[in-house]
C-alpha cells in the first residue's frame, strides 16, 4: 500500500462524505469486540485509534472514511472494495491520507483517478468525513 497525494490541479472525479454517531461504534464494539475491529480496521488503525485518549471517536472517524470512499468509487462496501481495502494513517503534518491495498488500488485505476484525498473531524457525538477521487492533470 502507497500514500496517495496529489498535487494541485488535479480534476475531481468522484466525492463522498459520511456522517456517523461514535455511539454507534461504541456499541458495535460491545457487542462484536475483536471480531468487529478486525474485520473492519487495518491492525496500524487499531494500533493509532487506541493509543489515544477517546479510541471510539477515531475509530469512528476511520469507519466514516472508509465509506466516503466508497461513496466516491461508487461501489459501496462489498465485492469491489472491502473495509481494509482503505486505510487511513496520518502523513508528516499529522494530515489524515488514505491507502489502498490491492483491490483498492485495481479500482482506482479502473476509473482513471491518480489518488484520493480526506479530511476527517469529530465531536463528542459524532464523526465526519469527506474523501475527494481526483486525477492529476
Amino acid at each position: 500500500m502507497e500514500d496517495l497525494q496529489i498535487p494541485p490541479g488535479g480534476i475531481l472525479l468522484g466525492l463522498g462524505a459520511d456522517i456517523i454517531e461514535i455511539e454507534r461504534i461504541r456499541g458495535v464494539i460491545e457487542r462484536q469486540g475483536e471480531r468487529f475491529l478486525v474485520r473492519v480496521f487495518t491492525e496500524e488503525e487499531r494500533a493509532y485509534c487506541f493509543s489515544r485518549a477517546n479510541p471510539h471517536q477515531h475509530l469512528a472517524a476511520r469507519f466514516a472514511a472508509k465509506e466516503a470512499v466508497s461513496k466516491c468509487f461508487t461501489t459501496g462496501i462489498g465485492a469491489e472494495l472491502g473495509w481494509k481495502s482503505v486505510s487511513i494513517h496520518h502523513g508528516a503534518r499529522l494530515q489524515p491520507l488514505v491507502r489502498l491495498d490491492d483491490k483498492g488500488h485495481a479500482l482506482l485505476r479502473r476509473t482513471g483517478a491518480t489518488g484520493i484525498l480526506v479530511t476527517l473531524s469529530h465531536t463528542r457525538v459524532s464523526a465526519l468525513a469527506v474523501a475527494a477521487l481526483v486525477r492529476t492533470v
